[in-house]
């Protein structure tokens, strides 16, 4: 397989395994509010078939791409707001249907692709190879809101390297996204893997390095966790600043969870 093709493997495996979990779910779960933004599992998967559209409609007619987003923001309306009457207020398992079928079709259109296809997108064209890392990313980032509101600690695979290595890269995009100059150098970074092996990134460096499990630096980075509430161990300024305002995911800035405001609801 080419690194295309490796890439999109780890979304699908990732992909199915949440809609295995969520094939199990009770019919009142799908109204569960959860902890991000205060959307509903439904809304998640909802937005999660919204992402995946997105990626196909680009792929397969970039004109129609962007007219489909002219119309999105033309309608002056949170995206969640609009994603529910897009989608007719679809639910519980149809919507989880609905986005799996999406879902599948986008992986079996990508696998099949040019890995240097690039694809017309909202800012910048966008690599396919980087947006089928991105759809990874989401998907992994997005679900961690139904496993908190449930309760469930989710099994964890080395897939998480692609969103760790999408992390260490946008160190000093995570400053200049607000406006910020870069403290200093990137951070060294030594990650555990969930396989126990050990992820290694930036020039090793005594007084600014970031140690820790790759998972929480992830959620991190995906600001699915506040840095306080993880075990990462953070020495130096430039390393300090950076996990304060961590986000390796594309658009405006947007804050962190606050200490404690994210994590698992029901034990």
């Amino acid at each position: 397989m080419n690194d295309l093709q490796n890439i999109v493997a780890d979304l699908r495996a990732e992909g199915d395994e949440l809609y295995g979990f969520l094939r199990n779910l009770k019919a009142a779960d799908w109204a569960g509010v959860t902890r991000f933004k205060a959307w509903t599992v439904n809304d998640v998967i909802a937005h999660l078939y919204f992402g995946d559209y997105l990626g196909v409609a680009s792929h397969r007619n970039a004109q129609e791409f962007l007219a489909f987003m002219a119309r999105v923001r033309a309608a002056g309306e949170p995206l969640v707001t609009y994603t529910r009457k897009w989608l007719d207020n679809a639910s519980g398992a149809p919507m989880l249907e609905k986005w799996h079928r999406q879902f599948t079709v986008m992986c079996d259109l990508f696998a099949a692709s040019d890995p240097d296809l690039r694809l017309t997108w909202a800012g910048p064209d966008m690599g396919i190879k980087m947006f089928t890392t991105a759809r990874l990313m989401e998907t992994w980032a997005h679900s961690w809101a139904i496993y908190d509101l449930l309760g469930v600690s989710r099994p964890q695979s080395d897939r998480i390297r692609h969103i760790a290595t999408i992390g260490a890269r946008t160190y000093g995009w995570s400053f200049a996204n607000r406006g910020l100059e870069v403290p200093g150098p990137a951070p060294y970074l030594e990650l555990d893997a969930p396989s126990g092996a050990v992820w290694r990134w930036h020039t090793p460096q005594d007084d600014n390095r970031i140690t820790g499990t790759a998972v929480e630096f992830c959620q991190v980075v995906t600001q699915v966790r506040n840095i306080a509430d993880t075990r990462l161990q953070v020495n130096g300024t430039p390393a300090t600043a950076w996990m304060a305002i961590a986000q390796c995911f594309a658009g405006p800035p947007e804050k962190p969870p606050e200490p404690g405001a994210r994590g698992l609801e029901k034990q």
